[in-house]
């Protein structure tokens, strides 16, 4: 196969064995790293020295692009915005959207690459009317097509992900026998820019700016005291609430008006509809009529049996056969046809639709 790519590569297995992969298809390659936030920890910087010793390895060209500013201001800052509205956003969403799939992208145009390359498990097909599909990867326990719903056609015609139909024990296997000394190397569980995952202290950090603390109110609206800000709730929390209650507490419902956080009893939490704006379609461009479908609600979740409406131009009602629980604002819902992701959207409140 002919043609060039410019490969993703964060110093990871996945994207030092998508490169080998299309190293090996015959691909004039070279190598990047993204150096996103001079907020990430000190000790992320390995990343791309690691990357770098993985393009020496294969014996291709590296680069680095620093997106930091881009990164602050359309990943960063839009997370600590939607924490301060309440919600429990997705950055890698984002990350995936703007940075890997966009200034990327463009960076690989402007170098005149045929193509990007990244180590998601994720698949791209062509449908049969010629219009790109995205499907689940090989791998369901790997599969990431849930952080690629908001791709475009054109983001899609210009990608390649060489691992879709690869398992992640395969892919140790292939970097073994290439001999990369990251072969090995546990997975990244924790949003990068937040690696012990305690959101509310890289906010305040961050920032520089103390919580507004609010209260605590039960379902029927008796006071409980003071919560410790929004920041530090997300819907169906449990654990830190700090409240000695004659049941359970969840949180229900965050409410950025005034600070206030509702708790209740964990069967409060289940809800079969949901609204969902800023939507991205893939096999066509619009649904003119209700489809059956299967949806979820955050990565980790299996789809779930539901109908699915577009109700105008940018917002879809999903309603679920069966309840689901903590139906999360700021979180993707995410639409499935079997292996074909349909499209997806942010879940927002009720009233906004």
């Amino acid at each position: 196969m002919q043609g060039s790519a410019l490969i993703a590569m964060s110093g990871g297995v996945d994207s030092t064995v998508a490169a080998m992969l299309t190293l090996n298809d015959g691909l004039d390659c070279v190598g990047s790293a993204m150096k996103l936030s001079r907020s990430i920890p000190a000790g992320a910087d390995d990343a791309e020295a690691n990357a770098r010793a993985a393009a020496e390895h294969l014996g291709i060209p590296f680069c680095v692009f620093d997106f930091s500013d881009r990164f602050d201001e359309m990943v960063i800052k839009k997370f600590i915005r939607s924490y301060r509205d309440g919600r429990t956003p997705n950055p890698c969403i984002d990350c995936n959207r703007h940075l890997k799939y966009g200034l990327f992208l463009d960076k690989a145009r402007e170098m005149g690459k045929d193509c990007i390359v990244t180590g998601h498990y994720a698949r791209i097909e062509r449908g049969a009317d010629g219009r790109c599909l995205l499907k689940k990867g090989a791998d369901n326990s790997k599969d990431q097509s849930y952080v690629l719903y908001s791709l475009s056609q054109e983001q899609l015609s210009f990608i390649r992900l060489p691992l879709g139909g690869l398992s992640k024990p395969e892919v140790r296997e292939l970097a073994l026998g290439a001999g990369f000394g990251n072969a090995l190397k546990g997975e990244s569980q924790d949003i990068c820019f937040v690696p012990d995952g305690n959101y509310a202290d890289f906010i305040e950090e961050y920032t520089g700016e103390q919580p507004r603390k609010g209260r605590f109110i039960d379902f029927d609206g008796n006071d409980l005291g003071e919560n410790g800000g929004i920041l530090r709730y997300t819907i169906g929390q449990r654990r830190g609430l700090g409240l000695a209650m004659p049941y359970p507490p969840y949180v229900l419902e965050i409410r950025p008006q005034d600070d206030t956080v509702v708790v209740g009893k964990n069967d409060m939490l289940y809800s079969r509809s949901l609204y969902a704006r800023d939507i991205n379609l893939i096999p066509f461009d619009r649904l003119d009529k209700p489809i059956r479908a299967r949806a979820k609600i955050r990565y980790n979740q299996k789809e779930q049996p539901a109908t699915v409406t577009q109700i105008d131009e940018d917002a879809l009602h999903i309603v679920f056969d069966e309840p689901q629980r903590a139906i999360t604002m700021g979180q993707a819902a995410v639409i499935y046809d079997g292996d074909i992701v349909i499209g997806g959207g942010t879940i927002v409140p009720n009233d906004v639709c």
